[in-house]
């Protein structure tokens, strides 16, 4: 299974762990126009429940899908506003 979006940028943050996949995937976001994607590639398996809490938690972003490839955590994340 592999999420199909129109991907505005791509954030490698394979290496790193706690807080920074996470930092940076913020970072990123405030760089985006509304609606825009960004695909998130991390390895450390936390990114998905940290990305997951932080989404929620943040106004102005939506994420929308999460999937696990091999050792490669992938989070797609849209700027809404």
């Amino acid at each position: 299974m592999s999420a199909e979006y129109d991907i505005a940028e791509t954030l490698d943050v394979k290496g790193a762990s706690c807080p920074m996949p996470v930092v940076k995937t913020k970072s990123a976001i405030d760089d985006l126009a509304a609606d825009e994607v960004l695909e998130v590639l991390a390895t450390d398996s936390g990114s998905m429940s940290d990305i997951d809490g932080w989404a929620d938690g943040t106004d102005g972003v939506e994420l929308l899908a999460q999937e696990e490839s091999g050792d490669v955590y992938k989070h797609y994340v849209r700027k809404t506003e």
